[in-house]
């Protein structure tokens, strides 16, 4: 029986006798080849052939099956390829040791985060990240403001990412869990604080008053991708439009609504060019609502549901 799959998808079987791996003809998910001694490894990012000691070989390319089997590899192209690589990989979701189109996340980020400063410059005493995912660009923004970078947030390693839990209730209370203030390096000081994205805001907020409450005297909190606008249909967990803090607000209604002193985000221009990839070759969907695969209706109601 032919099975016809329509969206985003990079996956991996086997059996027996082969290795197979196969991604959309967007390519909105990372798929990597490489090699480990006289075997093969096929995964989502190379830094998993990099834990494994295995040599990154190649992408798989959108609309490609590879098959690898005694015989060696093979590919075969079951549709045309059209890429619109997720842009909010380079935000959030790859890690930053992680290569996506011959481009490190982690320079991307840095990147971001030095263009950032100078787009949005802030007057403070530190620039501290929102960690983990914040990190390289607190770094960027730091090197290119002057202003010391410093860790104000010490992070749980043992509690997931808030913005996927599945209950409001259950996601503050990851973010009560998830960070605990640096007392001593934050009292009396101005802050830039830098986060990777906002989506319901519910993170900035808690953190903005963690911060407040142990000292600090301002909070300017710097993003580094513009305001999430749209709901992701391609495997992101954005839930309803109405959810997303900057849908129906402006900028200053966003930094009143998480008690921030100040509030800046990247453009979509310059997290684009941070990523070196033609503007065509990305989805950038949950910023512009530009969706590279058409979603049926049904899918649709709900998650666009103001």
């Amino acid at each position: 029986e032919l099975i016809e799959l329509k969206g985003a998808y990079s996956f991996v079987l086997t059996d027996a006798k082969a290795l197979i791996g196969a991604r959309d003809p967007q390519g909105i998910r990372p798929l990597v080849i490489g090699q480990l001694n006289d075997g093969w490894v096929i995964t989502s990012e190379t830094a998993a052939l990099d834990i494994v000691g295995a040599k990154y070989l190649r992408d798989v390319e959108p609309g490609e099956i590879v098959v690898i089997d005694e015989a060696g590899l093979t590919s075969h192209t079951f549709a045309p390829s059209k890429p619109a690589h997720c842009l909010f990989e380079y935000v959030y979701l790859a890690r930053p040791d992680t290569v996506l189109t011959g481009r490190s996340v982690h320079a991307t980020r840095v990147e971001i985060g030095r263009k950032l400063a100078q787009e949005h410059p802030a007057a403070a005493d530190l620039v501290i990240p929102v960690p983990d995912s914040g990190t390289p660009a607190a770094v960027g923004y730091a090197q290119s403001s002057g202003i010391p970078f410093a860790q104000g947030l010490i992070k749980n390693a043992y509690v997931g990412r808030t913005f996927i839990q599945p209950t409001q209730t259950i996601r503050q209370l990851g973010i009560r869990l998830k960070l605990n203030p640096l007392k001593e390096v934050i009292a009396g000081r101005r802050l830039v604080v830098v986060d990777d994205s906002i989506v319901r805001g519910n993170t900035q907020r808690a953190i903005i008053k963690m911060l407040k409450d142990a000292g600090a005297l301002e909070v300017h909190v710097r993003i580094s991708s513009p305001p999430v606008l749209w709901p992701c249909f391609y495997g992101i967990d954005f839930a309803q439009k109405a959810e997303l803090i900057a849908d129906g607000k402006t900028i200053e209604e966003i930094r009143e609504s998480i008690g921030a002193d100040s509030l800046a985000f990247a453009s979509l221009e310059l997290l684009i060019n941070a990523t070196k990839q033609p503007t065509e070759n990305l989805c950038r969907a949950c910023f512009d609502g530009k969706y590279p695969i058409e979603i049926a209706e049904d899918v649709k109601q709900g998650k666009l549901h103001r």
